[in-house]
C-alpha cells in the first residue's frame, strides 16, 4: 500500500514538474536553477536549456548536508557563490514540481538573500 502510495506522490509531482517547464526556460545570460531534494539531501544546478548545459551547481552530499532547512540555506549560499564565480546575477527559478514551502522556500530565500535575483 505504501509504494502505491509513494507511486501516486511522484507521478503527482512530474505532472506539476511538466507544466512547469513547459513556461520557464533557461538561456546563458538568464540560466534556470533547478532544485531536487530527496529524504536526505538537496542538490541544485544552474542550467543553460538552450545549450543544454549545466552552469553551475551545488551538492548537499558532497558537502556533508541533510535535506532540512538550515542546510538547504548552506547550499544555497554555495550557489550562490557558484553563480557569482560566472557574473551571473539573475535567474529563473524552477522548484521541480515540489511545493513552495519548507526546504524548497528557505533554500529560495536565502538564494535571494545571497544576492541571486530571481
Amino acid at each position: 500500500m505504501l509504494k502505491s502510495i509513494q507511486k501516486r506522490k511522484n507521478k503527482l509531482r512530474i505532472q506539476r514538474k511538466r507544466r512547469v517547464r513547459g513556461k520557464i526556460s533557461g538561456t546563458e545570460s538568464l540560466p534556470r536553477v533547478s532544485i531536487f531534494k530527496s529524504n536526505r539531501h538537496v542538490y541544485a544546478q544552474a542550467i543553460d536549456d538552450v545549450a543544454g548545459v549545466t552552469l553551475a551547481a551545488a551538492d548537499g552530499r558532497k558537502m556533508g548536508l541533510k535535506a532540512n532547512r538550515e542546510d538547504a540555506k548552506k547550499v544555497a549560499v554555495a550557489m550562490a557563490d557558484a553563480l557569482k564565480a560566472k557574473n551571473i546575477e539573475t535567474v529563473v527559478f524552477d522548484r521541480n514540481g515540489y511545493l513552495y514551502h519548507g526546504v524548497v522556500a528557505a533554500f529560495a530565500d536565502a538564494l535571494r538573500e545571497a544576492g541571486i535575483k530571481f
